[in-house]
């Protein structure tokens, strides 16, 4: 197996441990502290020394870790990665279970994000998230993950001869045609909870401690590399915890430098990024003037840091689809495994301008590592991610950027072998300056 095969699939496994936002923090967090990372509260005074390697999170589902430079912080600044850890997908209401003519359980679901609706019809799907039981500290009760690895759910298609024009296209309405069925009805059903009793099964609590929950669907099947000659990565949730991945493993393979390295990962990218843990708060803001104080450094400092630093936002790129070439722009057109795509916009959907371009492409060029473009049709409008909302907050430099995938927003998306491998390079060389 080759290196670029073999880190693939270091890709794929971390995505397969992380079904939700809450177990990519985990596996995050597991990863770092196996490199000699040290976890900080933020409730509690930080000290920190030069050199030193931290991480902190927030919420459960996002986090941000980073090593101390050795120069002075307010005349070397910070190199900041940012991605985010939540995928399009379906979140479970509260009072879930439903009946259905009688002999079918239903689960009660909403839409999280803008998955692509008709690929997760007849999928195994699994169950996971994060549980909240009560503790003696009714301000602070207690929190748990958990991952039902078990295919448990699946949304059936309606059979073609009860529909005869379903390849003609179908509109999926959410809360009719979505709904995952989970069992049979049987006799403790006039109990209710069996989602519940499940959870407190698999984590071996007593039910009734239970308070609430935020739990998501995921797709039960593992990614896998395939291709003629496995050139491609097919997965769930590539978008973005392949950018999660590529920058953790660079943050953790780079010493110490001058600057202060940053990785950040934020949560609920894909709804809006309106919470205390998305990239529209003040979390990364938080973190690197708590930094700066910790240094010893004053306002005056953490302004002039700012100043001296640059931020990539890494989010997926659309690839040129083989079958539906029209739908890119004549000229720009990223391939999969022609190496990471730099994102621009002329309504600011991406922070990208050419300074920040020009910085990128000479950190890749250095690094030997090929890069394309994207830009929309002019016809059509694309999507956005965290560079326009984090720079609302820091005034840093920032580049858009991320590999080129196929079918985002499917439940299986398609990347390249190499891209990863080109990118997490590419980051690695950012975090040498």
């Amino acid at each position: 197996m080759t290196k670029e095969l073999k880190f693939a699939q270091q890709l794929i496994d971390f995505i397969y441990e992380s079904p939700t936002a809450f177990h990519a923090v985990s596996t995050v967090k597991n990863m770092l502290t196996n490199c000699g990372f040290r976890e900080l509260k933020e409730a509690s005074k930080w000290n920190l020394e030069k050199g030193g390697k931290f991480f902190v999170t927030k919420n459960d589902s996002a986090i941000a870790a980073f090593i101390l430079g050795m120069g002075n912080i307010e005349e070397c600044g910070f190199k900041i990665i940012g991605a985010h850890t939540d995928s399009p997908t379906f979140r479970i209401k509260p009072s879930p279970e439903m009946a259905s003519e009688g002999s079918y359980i239903r689960l009660n679901t909403e839409v999280y994000g803008g998955p692509i609706l008709n690929t997760w019809l007849d999928r195994p799907l699994g169950v996971a998230g994060r549980i909240t039981v009560r503790s003696e500290d009714i301000l602070f009760p207690e929190t748990r993950l958990v991952n039902i690895k078990e295919p448990i759910l699946i949304i059936p298609n309606l059979a073609i001869h009860m529909n005869r024009e379903i390849n003609k296209g179908v509109e999926l309405n959410e809360q009719k045609d979505m709904l995952p069925l989970m069992a049979h009805i049987n006799e403790s059903f006039e109990k209710g909870n069996y989602l519940l009793n499940a959870i407190a099964e698999e984590l071996n609590v007593d039910a009734s401690t239970i308070i609430d929950f935020d739990l998501f669907l995921y797709e039960y099947e593992k990614g896998s590399i395939i291709g003629l000659n496995n050139e491609f990565i097919s997965s769930g949730r590539l978008d973005d915890l392949a950018m999660v991945h590529a920058g953790i493993e660079a943050l953790i393979r780079v010493p110490a430098v001058e600057a202060t390295n940053v990785m950040i990962a934020f949560d609920n990218e894909e709804v809006g990024s309106r919470t205390k843990q998305g990239g529209d708060s003040q979390f990364l803001s938080n973190v690197l003037e708590r930094i700066v104080i910790s240094h010893g450094k004053g306002r005056e400092d953490f302004f002039r840091a700012l100043a001296k630093s640059f931020m990539i936002s890494a989010d997926l790129a659309h690839a040129v689809h083989p079958n539906i070439g029209d739908k890119h722009d004549p000229v720009h057109r990223p391939f999969l495994n022609k190496g990471p795509v730099i994102k621009i916009s002329a309504n600011q959907s991406y922070t990208t301008d050419s300074n920040s371009d020009a910085v990128y492409e000479e950190i890749c060029k250095k690094a030997n590592v090929p890069v394309q473009k994207f830009v929309n049709r002019s016809d059509l409008k694309g999507g956005s991610t965290i560079g326009p909302i984090s720079s609302t907050h820091l005034d840093i430099r920032s580049v858009d950027l991320g590999n080129p995938i196929l079918a985002m927003h499917s439940v299986r998306e398609l990347a390249g072998v190499l891209d990863h491998t080109f990118i997490t390079t590419s980051f690695e060389e950012f975090y040498k300056l």
